[in-house]
């Protein structure tokens, strides 16, 4: 049986802290919504301090920004960006639109119809997340989406020029130097200055993904992204130096980041435990590491691997880091996770940054029913139907007409018949209609 030999903070707690955050997102939101870009100009300013003229970025300052960087950091973006362009081309030509004759005459199909307007968040307050702007913008890109609009905060009281320059190459047609569930809100809900979209994608901090979900059904998300969330499955066949190291690897993105061992060894837990806290006296950024580890970082040691599996899956991390004797059998029996890093040769932070795959994923378990973000989650799949003879018809409607009897649906059924009296020859479905 699993034993938890470092927990966090109680489900209680964690609970409590969601709704102040629900509660403040709410008002946010509804303050949007009745005064848009008023609104959003106070938000920026009070949690920002950030007021401009105006948000959107011009070519001009575009431009600005992309001159602040080097050769050498334009080339690695356009590295990584060329990675995940590249990747999630194959996905796209995976996706295929079908038509099909199932009956004489009775042919069915579906199109995959990009989105028309997305609004990409990239979250740059604590860090600037150029590589987020690869994986929404390049991504929605390939699927074919007309209008592709970018948000990000400033950062040190400015547009980042690392995060504007990613969001220009990967092929974003607005940027703005927005944050927060300003940005959000204001690009799913529309201000006087912004004109709102179908569908937001990114990651974000507690307050962003929170926003994300309360904008559901507004508009479309691609799914709860945020706060980042690692686990890290391992046995004896690797030490405590790189599972340590994985875990604050992908602390260090806030506070309320979990970081989680699950490991049959209890050596290796024990000795995680004590390396982690050896790193955090030296990790630059330990100041945010350290309180994510305490109240959200946890140890769980099994008996065995298939009780690893188990709590695993129960678990439903976003990022999953095996190192095992035998990373396969994860990769061919684990159900719920967000992204797989299989053997200590990967990590987290290759699919985060550069090696091809997205790193948009699924938190707070929602592994146990949706993927991450790819080229897919852009496109709707939209059936149609299509009957070429009156034969096939009458015969379909014959059914149909029977079916929505049973239902009691009369002008349903009245669909079908009239089609059965002019097609099939015959008098033979009765009208539900009285003439």
């Amino acid at each position: 049986m699993a034993v938890i030999l470092k927990s966090g903070l109680s489900e209680k707690i964690k609970a409590e802290e969601n709704k102040k955050i629900q509660s403040i997102v709410e008002k946010a939101l509804a303050d949007i919504d009745s005064r848009g870009d008023s609104a959003v100009r106070k938000m920026s300013k009070d949690f920002d301090k950030w007021d401009p003229k105006e948000f959107i970025l011009s070519a001009g300052e575009i431009e600005a920004c992309i001159g602040k960087l080097t050769a050498q950091e334009i080339s690695d973006i356009k590295f990584a960006q060329e990675q995940v362009r590249n990747f999630a081309k194959i996905q796209r030509q995976a996706i295929n639109d079908v038509e099909v004759e199932t009956l004489p005459g009775v042919v069915l199909g579906h199109k995959n119809i990009p989105v028309n307007s997305v609004g990409c968040y990239v979250p740059g307050g604590k860090y600037p997340m150029v590589a987020s702007a690869h994986m929404s913008i390049v991504t929605a890109g390939v699927a074919g989406v007309n209008r592709i609009i970018a948000a990000s905060p400033p950062f040190n009281g400015a547009p980042n020029p690392a995060v504007v320059t990613a969001m220009h190459l990967a092929g974003a047609h607005e940027i703005y130097c927005l944050g927060g569930i300003q940005a959000v809100g204001a690009m799913a809900l529309g201000t006087e200055t912004i004109p709102p979209i179908d569908m937001l994608v990114g990651p974000g901090n507690a307050f962003v993904a929170e926003a994300k979900r309360q904008l559901f059904g507004r508009v479309g998300i691609d799914l709860f992204a945020g706060p980042t969330e690692t686990l890290v499955i391992a046995d004896d066949t690797v030490d405590a130096e790189i599972c340590a190291t994985d875990l604050l690897g992908q602390a260090e993105h806030g506070p309320t980041s979990p970081a989680i061992l699950v490991t049959n060894s209890e050596a290796l837990a024990q000795e995680t435990i004590k390396e982690v806290n050896r790193q955090l006296k030296v990790l630059p950024t330990a100041a945010i590491a350290e309180e994510a580890w305490r109240d959200y970082g946890q140890v769980i040691l099994c008996e065995t691997e298939e009780e690893m599996l188990e709590v695993s899956n129960e678990i439903a991390c976003e990022h999953v880091q095996v190192m095992t004797k035998n990373p396969d059998y994860f990769l061919e029996n684990m159900t719920n996770f967000g992204a797989l890093f299989l053997g200590p040769e990967t990590n987290v932070s290759y699919g985060d940054k550069v090696i091809g795959t997205n790193h948009t994923l699924p938190t707070q378990k929602a592994a146990r029913y949706t993927g991450g973000l790819w080229v897919g989650k852009f496109l709707k799949t939209c059936t149609y139907q299509r009957i070429t003879s009156k034969e096939a018809s009458a015969l379909i409607g014959e059914y149909c007409s029977r079916l929505c009897e049973i239902e009691g649906f009369s002008g349903h059924k009245e669909q079908a018949d009239i089609r059965v009296r002019r097609y099939g020859g015959s008098n033979s479905a009765g009208s539900a209609l009285k003439t």
